[in-house]
């Protein structure tokens, strides 16, 4: 078995790897050949909108096939139907035979937030027992299994802050991680949104299978309403853009939990929420890896 790995720029990733499927490539994955550097253009679209790019500027395909895969002729004949240039390979290693599902179930360990509160896929037994809030989630097609240090940051703020009976936003739901655990927590009402309806689909699933009663709705169903708490762990340039839109729903007294932010960005996340209302007064609560979580709260 073989893993190539090809270099493709912006549109043909998805379309050439739907063809070398078809050509009897074994799973085909994309990756932004631009993470983690000053490259990097993060995607998102705001709720109601779809995004304006679908597609990173430069990806690398990689594709796992069979030892006899042609994968020069295979390539080349995609592309040309495509009408695209041949794409750079990048490598192209063999990998020994396995047992991925388990493999890949290895990656995803108990996470533990605080001493109260651990994520847990459901194919491990609870570390702590009944003397935690265990929460049963598994890795899936949304975002949010609770080990990416903005989730870890927005999970940690949520097990030290949420009150008995406090509403909870959860903007950008993913998986519903964030929601759920408020409603674990404690919290009254909890409502989630995400413009992804496999989010809002997986979100709602998760919650019944955590026994935690949360609403998950698309942007266009959201009610109108104020909350304690909102929490939005997306990205810092779509924070900014949906500034209005959060602030504009966290009641007096409320806090507003901002992640997905490096720690270089927080300050002009900050700049721009108090220039949009001076009476959520906003600073970084922690740190982790590099990335921060901001939160504040709405003064009367």
């Amino acid at each position: 078995m073989r893993e190539i790995a090809l270099y493709v720029t912006e549109g043909a990733a998805e379309k050439l790897g739907e063809a070398l499927m078809d050509a009897g490539a074994l799973s085909v994955t994309i990756e932004d050949a631009d993470a983690d550097t000053p490259d990097e253009q993060p995607l998102y679209g705001e709720p109601g909108l779809e995004p304006e790019h679908t597609a990173w500027t430069n990806s690398i395909l990689k594709i796992l096939v069979d030892d006899d895969f042609n994968a020069g002729l295979d390539i080349a004949i995609a592309a040309k139907a495509l009408g695209i240039a041949d794409p750079k390979v990048i490598s192209d290693e063999t990998v020994e035979d396995a047992d991925w599902v388990r493999i890949t179930q290895a990656q995803f360990q108990p996470v533990r937030v605080s001493d109260r509160l651990w994520i847990v896929p459901t194919w491990h037994e609870p570390p702590a027992g009944d003397k935690a809030i265990n929460i049963r989630l598994d890795p899936g097609v949304a975002f949010g299994t609770g080990s990416h240090p903005t989730t870890h940051l927005c999970l940690r703020w949520l097990a030290e802050n949420v009150k008995s009976g406090e509403t909870v936003l959860d903007y950008g739901c993913g998986t519903g991680i964030l929601a759920i655990a408020a409603k674990k927590l404690g919290a009254g009402d909890v409502l989630g949104t995400d413009i992804d309806p496999q989010a809002v689909d997986a979100a709602m699933e998760n919650a019944q299978a955590n026994d935690a009663p949360c609403r998950f709705v698309l942007p266009d169903a959201m009610p109108t309403g104020t909350f304690d708490i909102v929490v939005a762990n997306i990205l810092s340039n779509p924070l900014k853009l949906l500034a209005p839109a959060l602030l504009a729903r966290v009641k007096v007294g409320g806090h507003l939990v901002l992640s997905g932010v490096l720690a270089r960005q927080a300050q002009e996340v900050i700049d721009v929420y108090r220039q949009h209302d001076p009476k959520v007064e906003l600073s970084v609560w922690n740190e982790e890896e590099g990335w921060v979580c901001i939160a504040g709260s709405r003064a009367a």
